[in-house]
């Protein structure tokens, strides 16, 4: 298992990886473009991806100008195996050595990703867009984990 920052090439098996999970599904997947992964891992934040046997199986991005985690999603098939867990790490440390900023996320309520946030040190604050949990990582709860 490899984790790398991604690179736009990436980009097409990334599109792949977020059209194929069944929870917290894109209600219409043209909404999410190429160039909205362009921005978000160049001009907004960054992104990593994991690969296993030189496939792509997961990836993150998280976006520096809103605080936000722009995306954490595996390949069904290759959950339960650390892939979320390890892009998850990479990202937040990323994300608290440029800024001390509260982190934000929004999932859908009753998935396997509440669960994995929550036990990842994430705290719930409220409900953000069509009824998604919304949680918070701050500085300090993150360096105890």
């Amino acid at each position: 298992m490899i984790i790398r920052e991604a690179i736009k090439t990436d980009i097409p098996r990334l599109q792949v990886i977020r059209n194929s999970v069944k929870e917290n599904a894109l209600s219409n997947p043209a909404l999410v473009k190429d160039e909205d992964y362009l921005e978000f891992m160049f001009e907004r934040g960054k992104g990593w991806v994991c690969e296993v046997n030189d496939v792509i199986v997961g990836f993150s991005i998280v976006d520096l100008k809103e605080n936000n985690v722009w995306a954490l999603f595996v390949q069904p098939g290759n959950d339960k195996q650390g892939v979320g867990r390890k892009l998850h790490n990479v990202m937040l440390d990323w994300y608290f050595s440029q800024t001390d900023e509260p982190l934000w996320l929004g999932t859908a309520p009753n998935t396997r990703a509440e669960i994995f946030y929550r036990k990842s040190g994430w705290n719930e604050i409220g409900t953000h867009g069509k009824g998604e949990i919304k949680f918070e990582m701050r500085f300090d709860d993150w360096i105890k984990v």
